[in-house]
């Protein structure tokens, strides 16, 4: 079994690979309009890669103008099978110190007004989501960090919120009775429309602070976000560069691409033809 294509969703900061060979722009026209940027497609080793910087070129996106469903869209639309979501995020935790990674096995969605399924326009589905991110994946970004030598750490909840403020001292000292280890802007509706589209789907997750929360640290601001977010750049491709190289032959055994499998409840016969052909790279296996 050949490697599997990798989609790299980068986040503030990380806004394109190194290394890669055989490079393409591609330009992908959605149901739900452009991608957040072109998706560029190479080799990083062995394997496929595309890569999109989910704020877009230059960063002009918030989180909330993110178009999250049409990026999903591209990446499955070019193939992509696993998908390795970068995140700058804040810490809750004490022992989560700037610069660290995490790999977060759990959510909680505080954002609003977002458009968060592909489902709609005659098709009716529900996804399981009780564990909302591929162990396989998880897994592999762990062992990397480790192997490399880079703090990391396994699981942890990341709330999700709105933004693009950063919160109130009281809405962090909530999260923080809340248990939360994590809070960012952007891994929600993400993480749900991978699993529509029955990608495999993780985070890692680079921390820059400690939002508002620790007495003994300056609150969160974007001055102290970019003078860590250099080496957290830097340690999260040296990350990707060791998962591409590595040779992968077992067929995984996450469940994620057959996540559709029995998630459709509408009769087939009564859903559009247009909306079949349309979400074709979505529901196409299964419709």
């Amino acid at each position: 079994m050949s490697n599997p294509t990798i989609a790299v969703i980068g986040g503030s900061g990380l806004y394109d690979l190194h290394g890669l060979t055989d490079i393409e722009e591609n330009r992908v026209t959605t149901p739900f309009g452009e991608p957040s940027s072109p998706v560029i497609s190479g080799m990083l080793g062995p394997t496929r890669m595309l890569f999109l910087a989910r704020h877009g070129k230059g960063h002009h996106l918030t989180p909330s103008e993110v178009n999250y469903r049409a990026n999903i869209f591209a990446l499955k639309s070019l193939r992509a099978q696993q998908v390795i979501s970068v995140s700058a995020v804040g810490s809750m935790r004490e022992d989560i110190h700037p610069g660290d990674i995490v790999v977060p096995d759990q959510y909680i969605d505080r954002t609003k007004g977002r458009d968060h399924t592909f489902f709609g326009d005659g098709i009716v589905g529900h996804v399981m989501f009780a564990e909302p991110t591929c162990h396989g994946l998880s897994g592999r970004l762990f062992d990397t960090a480790v192997a490399l030598g880079l703090k990391a750490h396994k699981g942890g909840t990341l709330m999700v919120m709105e933004g693009p403020a950063f919160s109130t001292r009281a809405e962090s000292l909530m999260h923080r009775k809340l248990g939360v280890d994590l809070i960012g802007m952007t891994a929600m509706p993400e993480a749900k429309l991978a699993r529509e589209a029955e990608l495999c789907y993780a985070t890692m997750a680079l921390a820059t602070d400690y939002d508002c929360w620790h007495e003994d640290e300056d609150d969160v601001s974007v001055e102290g976000v970019l003078k860590i977010m250099k080496s957290n750049v830097h340690n999260a491709r040296k990350v990707i560069e060791k998962i591409a190289g590595d040779a992968i032959s077992e067929k995984p055994d996450c469940g994620c691409s057959t996540s559709l499998e029995y998630a459709i409840i509408t009769d087939r016969k009564v859903i559009p033809a247009q909306t079949k052909d349309r979400m074709s790279p979505i529901f196409g296996r299964v419709l």
